[in-house]
């Protein structure tokens, strides 16, 4: 079902009238895809987690459930999990992009060239490149850490991270490798930090994760029993929104947590598991 988002007038905007269409977490679902209506879009965008990760997610939470009971984790084909994600992504991108132009971010779910590459070399197996394979798309464009401008508008794009916030409250400071975990949470925290401090201020942000505190609790049974009902937004992207107050925050990540909330004049939209929002830019 087509829906609108709010039209406001800005006398500091000055953008050409156009429809951007926001999506949430896709994973690989294809069918849901293709109930949403591409009519008159000028720009398609996705906070990540594109493909399907179903085997990557049994991986990560049953290991994360059998260690807090005491037992031996699962060894998993990693390289099977990774074209899992890669074939659907790449499928999903294709079709959106033959309606408008698709700029997106990596996700929990996607993989970097330099832990592509890493993986690749200790499987001694060759492994695409997801964000080269999707960037050679005619019409399509990955933005991990990049501000880009479309008639007007400037979008910046940060892709997940483990904010050392959330650090702090999902693991406990007794296993073994929290401290591992923490350092490197401080290093991708510290980077994260600086991408938003150059972005400055724009229209659109453009993250994986919600907000600490908006639309972030989760809920889903399938996540660690530990984890019900903790905020597992970032803090880091909630003293960015509060400083430099972009018009809109578009994320996904926590599906439960879908829906709309603001912060001060900043419109925060959780689009979920494959839900879709329309902003209409008039100038």
């Amino acid at each position: 079902m087509k829906r609108k988002g709010k039209q406001r007038k800005n006398e500091n905007w000055k953008f050409l009238k156009m429809k951007i269409l926001a999506i949430g977490d896709p994973h690989g679902n294809m069918d849901r895809l293709k109930k949403i209506n591409y009519e008159g879009v000028d720009l398609i965008l996705l906070p990540g987690d594109i493909g399907n990760a179903n085997l990557i997610r049994k991986m990560a939470y049953g290991n994360i459930n059998r260690k807090k009971e005491g037992l031996p984790e699962i060894e998993y084909s990693k390289k099977e999990g990774f074209m899992q994600v890669y074939n659907t992504s790449m499928e999903v991108i294709k079709y959106l992009a033959g309606f408008a132009p698709v700029y997106l971010i990596f996700g929990n779910v996607e993989i970097s060239n330099v832990k592509t590459e890493e993986d690749a070399k200790k499987k001694g197996k060759k492994i695409p490149f997801l964000a080269d394979d999707l960037n050679a798309m005619k019409n399509v464009k990955v933005i991990n850490g990049k501000i880009i401008e479309f008639k007007g508008v400037k979008i910046g794009g940060l892709k997940y991270f483990i904010d050392s916030s959330w650090v702090e409250e999902f693991d406990s400071k007794e296993d073994e490798d929290y401290d591992k975990k923490m350092k490197n949470a401080v290093k991708d925290t510290q980077e994260a930090k600086k991408i938003l401090g150059d972005f400055g201020k724009i229209d659109i942000l453009m993250c994986h994760q919600p907000p600490n505190g908006i639309l972030d609790v989760v809920k889903n049974s399938g996540a660690p029993k530990h984890w019900q009902g903790k905020h597992a937004g970032s803090e880091t992207i909630l003293k960015y929104i509060k400083e430099f107050k972009p018009k809109y925050v578009l994320c996904g990540h926590i599906h439960e947590g879908r829906g709309e909330d603001k912060i001060g004049e900043s419109n925060v939209y959780n689009l979920g598991c494959c839900g879709d929002k329309i902003i209409e830019i008039d100038d």
